[in-house]
């Protein structure tokens, strides 16, 4: 590698890597977040009345309100229980409680699940790109044969095979 190459892809990293920063910053809050999403952290429930079709039946109320797997535990008259609220055939009024997570929080996570149809698509594209551009240019920091070069491939290698282990375990 000329030095030329070498300072050229120096200068590249640093700047990409102060802009980038900021959004490592916030990326990684919403993965810590993402972690926690099958528990009650920061979550807090609230309570919901929404008017619907009359005479809906199970699956098309579990459509409805967007509940996967929602079973109809009772049936009073025109009264549907389920386990998270009521929903009245006869008038379509269905009273029901969700846990949900504060707005912020809920942007946040939408930040790591964003796929094709969202606007956060090409920041997260861009994003892993240039995590992908770090990787490569991290070994043009140290010239090849060095010390340090040589123990930094095996940290690469160490990482890689650590990631490996998880995965697959």
């Amino acid at each position: 590698m000329s030095e030329v190459k070498t300072q050229k892809m120096r200068i590249y990293h640093r700047y990409l890597g102060y802009f980038l920063a900021g959004i490592m910053a916030i990326y990684s809050l919403s993965g810590i977040t993402l972690i926690f999403r099958d528990t009650g952290f920061l979550k807090s429930e609230k309570q919901i009345e929404r008017k619907l079709k009359t005479n809906l039946a199970g699956e098309e109320l579990g459509r409805e309100l967007r509940m996967r797997d929602l079973k109809i535990e009772k049936e009073e008259g025109d009264i549907l229980s389920f386990r998270q609220g009521t929903y009245n055939k006869a008038t379509g009024i269905a009273n029901y409680t969700t846990i949900q997570l504060p707005r912020f929080v809920d942007k946040l996570q939408h930040l790591h699940k964003a796929d094709t149809k969202s606007p956060l698509f090409f920041l997260n594209v861009f994003f892993g790109l240039s995590l992908f551009f770090f990787v490569v240019s991290s070994f043009y920091m140290f010239l090849p044969g060095t010390n340090t070069f040589k123990k930094g491939l095996y940290f690469t290698l160490a990482g890689m095979v650590l990631t490996l282990i998880l995965i697959l375990v």
